[in-house]
């Protein structure tokens, strides 16, 4: 399925049925009085957060959502029948706001949480409301109100632990194919991955987490080079990133600090929040190297960073340095939230 992480829909709550004018009319009856029903509510439109899903590309096809309207009331005081709510399924992690003011409306992060969008209308009232002691007949009813009306903005931001990123070809695919069963394509060419990837990474049998791979970044993405940045929005649930550089890059123009920079550069362009999150430097293809090459090539890296965060050498390639990576980052993971549930404001 293709992968789409924005749409427009439009979502159209039922309307409430009219309230009903009626009179009883019975054999050996006089003076019945009236009897007129009120009107059913219209049905109201709920997003409804879908773990089975993680695209939004049904939304591409399917774009107006309508609930049921209620029914109008009827003779004998029966009231009409509510329109039944409608439930849209969005995937986990979706964004919701109302594209007409830019409100915030909802953010749909659990697996079943649900979001009214569009309230249904509110049933009319029929005569029968409306008698009194100085009015035994009335006339009067009123309508039922229409339904909310609403266009929506969705954005997709996956869920993950732990976000990959670096420069196109460093072995992000790779690396997320050696630690989990995730299966995107790889190619020796750039711009191989087109959109996000997901992957959970056991450690051990009862410990895992989620890592997203996102196409790769260039310098200038900000700008629009490349893919963009529009893919980087993916990381901001993470709550660890992993920096993948390749060691060994064939165009010998652009060496592995360069890189590290430039990427640097635009994370701080598009997101000061997504800037600061905890990175660790990821120093892949390190087959290619022999034991002292790798060595030395890792040691003018974190000089010329002047890098003070941890360190991972690895070979996507053959797995080498995986397990020890993933170890790490379940330990980490685990420290953080045994420092939320340690935090006086919980």
């Amino acid at each position: 399925m293709k992968f789409v992480d924005e749409a427009t829909i439009r979502v159209q709550a039922g309307n409430g049925g009219h309230g009903c004018l009626s009179f009883r009319r019975e054999k050996y009856v006089e003076r019945g009085g009236p009897d007129g029903g009120d009107g059913g509510h219209g049905g109201s439109v709920y997003l409804v957060a879908d773990s089975s899903t993680n695209t939004l590309a049904d939304f591409r096809v399917a774009r107006k959502f309508r609930a049921e309207s209620g029914s109008p009331g009827a003779g004998r005081n029966k009231t009409g029948r509510s329109g039944g709510d409608l439930d849209v399924l969005v995937p986990c992690g979706t964004v919701v706001r109302d594209v007409d003011t830019g409100e915030l409306i909802g953010d749909l992060t659990e697996p079943g949480q649900r979001q009214k969008v569009a309230e249904g209308g509110r049933g009319g009232l029929g005569n029968t409301r409306f008698k009194s002691s100085v009015n035994r007949a009335p006339r009067k009813t009123t309508k039922g109100t229409p339904g909310e009306a609403r266009h929506l903005g969705l954005e997709l931001k996956l869920l993950a632990d732990v976000g990959l990123l670096g420069m196109p070809n460093a072995g992000k695919s790779t690396l997320i194919t050696a630690m989990s069963q995730a299966r995107p394509r790889i190619a020796d060419y750039p711009f191989t991955t087109l959109h996000p990837q997901l992957g959970v990474v056991h450690v051990g049998s009862l410990q895992s987490f989620v890592m997203a791979d996102i196409p790769g970044l260039i310098e200038g993405a900000a700008d629009g080079a490349g893919l963009g940045i529009r893919f980087l929005k993916h990381l901001e649930r993470t709550r660890l990133l992993l920096h993948v550089v390749d060691i060994a890059p064939p165009d010998a123009s652009l060496q592995p600090a360069q890189a590290v920079r430039a990427l640097e550069s635009e994370l701080a362009r598009f997101s000061a929040a997504l800037a600061d999150k905890p990175r660790w430097l990821v120093v892949n293809k390190t087959d290619l190297l022999d034991a002292r090459e790798s060595e030395l090539a890792r040691e003018a890296l974190t000089g010329a960073l002047d890098w003070q965060g941890p360190v991972f050498e690895v070979s996507a390639a053959t797995g080498a340095g995986t397990k020890t990576l993933a170890r790490a980052v379940i330990q980490a993971l685990q420290a953080m939230d045994d420092r939320v549930d340690e935090s006086p404001d919980q």
